[in-house]
């Protein structure tokens, strides 16, 4: 059984439990060179996202539904960088992969909330995109500030509460093995370790990833569906509402299908035996890396507010 796999002993491991994680198979010499590259993408996603946040944070003209719900958007992409990348390097420069219950189950934690959040938070945002297009004249009065803080309030709620579940499955399971197989620490790769099987968490996770892909997959699509037939429609009249329609909408939709392939890149990797571990445990964090640096390009390019904005910035600060 596959719970059986990373046992190195059949009696239960004591607190302090210091877990290994068995990181990338760095030749002798390259560790500095692949620090490099990760501090370079570490650096690409704290810039970029960070100059998108304080952007909108400082410029009044942006403090607007779809700004403030990209802002949560960008947090997103800072977490889930943030609680992998950073440990990565130091694996890389200094060779260290011991870490602590504690910060293992932190990681994970964070990892997982990254990934929920990051759906119900473009969730939110199809709504939003919904309501502007197809009931414009009503917009401000459905999408109050009131109102837009407390649905960024209940996507953030909604995927804390649903892996703060997931990780009370980690309450009094015994475990008898160190060796986390992955670059990271995740709810899988530690319960691997348990002595016990744990079918409750196996089929709470599975139910829980496949509800909350389905539902939020049903209103973005649902959303973007009523968009797109009702920006057609008004379209045949008036060529601009098609046009700003698309430019409000397609960076959203980009987004969430970057997402859903670095998910589905992850998943399948998995599936080819054949892969060394190098390429699998690349592709394990590439959903951590991949839409964290793409996600402000994005909205760099699309968003005309932003961009002007953004450069306003830059300039006053050169000067």
């Amino acid at each position: 059984m596959l719970w059986m796999e990373n046992q190195t002993s059949v009696i239960p491991l004591k607190q302090p439990i210091v877990f290994e994680l068995q990181g990338f198979d760095v030749q002798p010499g390259n560790g500095p060179f692949l620090f490099l590259l990760a501090l370079l993408a570490y650096i690409a996603v704290l810039l970029g996202n960070g100059v998108v946040i304080c952007v909108i944070m400082t410029d009044k003209n942006l403090h607007r539904p779809m700004f403030v719900m990209i802002c949560h958007l960008m947090v997103c992409d800072l977490l889930g960088a943030t609680m992998v990348l950073p440990r990565l390097m130091m694996d890389l420069l200094t060779g260290l992969r011991k870490i602590a219950y504690i910060p293992a189950i932190v990681q994970a934690f964070c990892a997982h909330t990254y990934g929920a959040a990051m759906l119900t938070v473009l969730a939110v945002m199809a709504y939003d995109r919904y309501v502007a297009v197809c009931e414009p004249l009503r917009y401000h009065s459905i999408m109050t500030s009131a109102r837009l803080h407390s649905c960024c309030a209940v996507a953030w709620i909604v995927a804390l509460l649903l892996i703060a579940v997931l990780f009370s499955f980690h309450m009094n399971v015994p475990l008898c093995g160190h060796l986390v197989p992955l670059v990271y620490c995740s709810n899988r790769g530690i319960l691997n370790l348990a002595c016990i099987p744990t079918p409750v968490s196996d089929i709470y996770g599975l139910a829980m990833t496949w509800t909350l892909s389905t539902v939020t997959f049903i209103v973005i699509a649902f959303s973007y569906i009523r968009i797109l037939s009702v920006s057609f429609k008004q379209g045949r009249t008036n060529s601009s509402i098609r046009s700003k329609a698309f430019q409000t909408c397609a960076p959203h939709i980009v987004v969430y299908v970057l997402f859903q392939i670095a998910s589905l890149i992850v998943i399948v990797s998995y599936r080819f035996p054949s892969l060394s571990q190098n390429i699998k445990k690349f592709f394990s964090i590439l959903i951590f890396i991949f839409p964290p640096i793409i996600n402000p390009i994005i909205y760099g390019l699309v968003s005309k507010d932003l961009r002007v904005s953004s450069i306003k910035h830059f300039s006053i600060r050169v000067r």
